[in-house]
């Protein structure tokens, strides 16, 4: 089956709700999700509206969904974007291409944002080793 629907799983990290003025830390992914063991991810950063504030964005990955850290760039393929009110409204894709099981995307929020800025963040897991995948 090679079709994207039997390889291709969404799953939220950010999600699109109100605006955001302060930092957070998006939903982990597990990439073996019903024991399918992506070996591919895809991050999408659909960036809304931003009044104000630079929104920066990172990808983070865990062994055990516990202990987390920055990916390094050589294990991302693209770059992280920080988002102002001059580069919103995109859509940024990144590439992921470390062993960790866990991936997850983070915002910090600077300067202080009256009424910030509207994203979401989403992994695109492919390649599993067992396919169709399983949706919930």
């Amino acid at each position: 089956m090679k079709d994207a629907y039997s390889n291709l799983l969404v799953k939220t990290s950010l999600a699109p709700t109100a605006a955001r003025t302060a930092s957070a830390n998006g939903t982990a992914v597990d990439r073996a999700e019903d024991s399918s063991m992506y070996q591919d991810c895809l991050i999408v950063i659909q960036a809304g509206v931003v009044t104000d504030g630079t929104h920066t964005f990172e990808v983070q990955d865990s062994d055990d969904n516990s202990s987390w850290a920055a990916v390094a760039d050589t294990y991302l393929q693209g770059s992280e974007p920080a988002v102002t009110s001059s580069t919103d409204d995109t859509v940024y894709e990144i590439g992921y291409k470390g062993l960790k099981r866990y991936v997850r995307v983070i915002t910090t929020v600077s300067g202080s944002p009256a009424t910030g800025g509207l994203y979401a963040a989403l992994v695109v897991l492919s390649n599993p080793r067992v396919a169709p995948v399983v949706r919930n």
